[in-house]
């Protein structure tokens, strides 16, 4: 396993404040994403999962989205794939996928041609179940607002489907498998 502390710092130690954004963003999305598996019963590598989780956006760093105090010169849409690379560098490869696999609910092939968007033409859908929580889990956390504010899933499905039907109805496939049965 990888000492994502250690990762963390060596591309955040010189900016307190989207350090702060992303550590606190990211232990939110772990402790949703486990207790998502723990309710659900369901079997996963609970230990990757956390870690995975802390640094599924890592990429963001190499970003220019300044409300969230990211100074890079990348469209924001690419911090998965970015973080999927520095993650290769660091021989961390399930890692690297959670990355390039967790921006909206996936993003399929034909989305990213059909929208033209600046990323490699390739399914990035998430496909393990540490994947599919992580995905899940991360909906419900702003990095741009309160960061420990859970979102509602009515929102969470209401942003989804103005980006594209077919991402809002991936985030319902997930929220049946991992989301309190009790909400809707």
């Amino acid at each position: 396993m990888s000492d994502f502390r250690k990762i963390i710092l060596e591309y955040y130690s010189h900016s307190p404040e989207l350090l702060k954004t992303l550590w606190i963003h990211s232990e939110c999305v772990a402790r949703k994403a486990i207790s998502c598996l723990d309710r659900r019963g369901i079997e996963a590598d609970r230990d990757f999962v956390y870690e995975a989780a802390m640094l599924h956006d890592i990429g963001i760093i190499r970003c220019d989205a300044p409300g969230i105090h990211c100074h890079g010169t990348e469209p924001y849409i690419r911090h998965g794939v970015i973080g999927s690379e520095m993650l290769k560098s660091k021989n961390l490869p399930r890692h690297a996928l959670v990355c390039e696999r967790h921006t909206g609910a996936g993003i399929s092939r034909e989305e990213i041609i059909d929208a033209g968007l600046p990323l490699p033409h390739r399914d990035m859908l998430p496909v393990s179940v540490e994947e599919q929580v992580i995905c899940y889990a991360d909906k419900f956390f702003s990095k741009s607002r309160r960061l420990d504010e859970e979102k509602p899933v009515e929102k969470i499905l209401l942003q989804m489907a103005a980006h594209s039907q077919d991402s809002a109805a991936r985030f319902a496939m997930l929220h049946s498998r991992f989301g309190d049965q009790d909400q809707h």
